[in-house]
């Protein structure tokens, strides 16, 4: 009996100095591990940046009645086309700018046209009977039509580790329509600050840029995230910062970078006072308002042109400033900086 107690005894001795051993190398790598991860790093901007954008199809963005007979039609409309559809092909020919669309469409003896077009994600076919207009003397569709959009923006990082830089946190929409602009192509130019329309309640202001002739780099994407591209060279006014994830953000003091004058970027102080990680508040996980008066009294807030301003927390990048809220353009939303770099990165996975 007393051996067989010695046995167990040597058996659990040497199981406890197993399972110590084990402990021991677990705790080693990950110790290992966390040597070997260095901190993710983007070069935060904070610039000022002029947008072309040039669309994939052509955007219905209003139709008109056009007076025949004594009375008014309105050829587009009756065919069953709408604002914010785009224009795929004609008569079976593709279609890429207004001016194609201009051409095709006026040189008719009132004979139907065949339109493809795209509207929610589905692609739709309607035939379009012109009509004579008798104070021009020529067949008309009734529609009007946009294949690109200029604008600016504020450049929120580049990343050296992907190639791509990021702006706005938010996608581009028509001014008309109000739909996400489908991008065939585009560029970022570099942009000066002339002019500050400053907000107030109810009335968004807006940066006034001239856009220089110096290209930043190659739209990719107009996404619900922001605007992405491959730069073409990186700003001196850059500096290097760390990506905080979605848990490190905390309600409390941080700052935004951004460009109001014809100067370098400049952090500026605000309050964070909600943070949302529910995936359905997309650009707008982050509540946050103004409370540097130079801002203040240089912008009333936050004005359009400065969604894509970094926003830096505990010396790490946290998110970027995507919307106003319009009665009150001290306060605003962002998204989180990991939201925008998950985008990033997927152009390179």
């Amino acid at each position: 009996m007393r051996r067989s107690m010695r046995i167990i005894t040597l058996v659990l001795a040497m199981l406890s100095v197993v399972l110590l051993i084990a402990s021991l190398n677990e705790n080693s790598a990950k110790s290992v591990n966390a040597v070997s991860q260095p901190e993710r790093q983007v070069y935060v901007s904070g610039e000022a940046f002029g947008i072309k954008l040039y669309t994939n199809g052509v955007i219905v963005v209003g139709t008109q009645a056009v007076e025949t007979n004594g009375k008014k039609v309105n050829p587009a409309k009756n065919a069953g086309i709408a604002v914010g559809d785009i224009i795929i092909s004609i008569n079976n020919i593709n279609v890429y700018s207004s001016n194609e669309v201009s051409e095709l469409l006026n040189d008719n003896n009132g004979l139907p046209y065949k339109i493809k077009l795209k509207r929610d994600g589905r692609y739709k076919t309607f035939v379009l009977k012109p009509a004579y207009c008798e104070r021009e003397g020529s067949y008309k569709a009734g529609m009007w039509v946009r294949d690109s959009t200029a604008g600016i923006g504020t450049i929120t990082y580049y990343d050296k580790k992907s190639g791509i830089f990021a702006s706005l946190g938010h996608q581009v929409n028509d001014v008309d329509t109000k739909e996400i602009m489908p991008m065939l192509k585009g560029e970022a130019v570099a942009a000066t600050v002339s002019k500050v329309q400053k907000a107030s309640s109810g009335n968004m202001g807006s940066l006034n840029c001239d856009f220089r002739d110096e290209t930043i780099g190659r739209l990719l994407e107009n996404s619900e995230y922001g605007l992405y591209g491959a730069y073409s060279h990186i700003s001196d006014n850059v500096r290097p910062v760390a990506v905080a994830s979605k848990r490190m953000v905390k309600k409390g003091g941080a700052k935004i970078l951004s460009t109001i004058d014809g100067g370098k970027p400049k952090l500026y102080d605000i309050e964070i006072t909600r943070i949302s990680f529910l995936k359905s508040m997309g650009e707008k996980n982050i509540v946050f308002k103004i409370t540097d008066k130079e801002l203040i009294k240089k912008t009333g807030g936050i004005v359009q042109g400065m969604s894509g301003s970094p926003i830096i927390q505990n010396n790490r990048f946290v998110g970027a400033v995507t919307h106003v809220i319009v009665n009150n353009p001290q306060k605003g939303y962002a998204v989180f900086a990991e939201t925008m770099l998950e985008k990033s990165d997927s152009f390179v996975e």
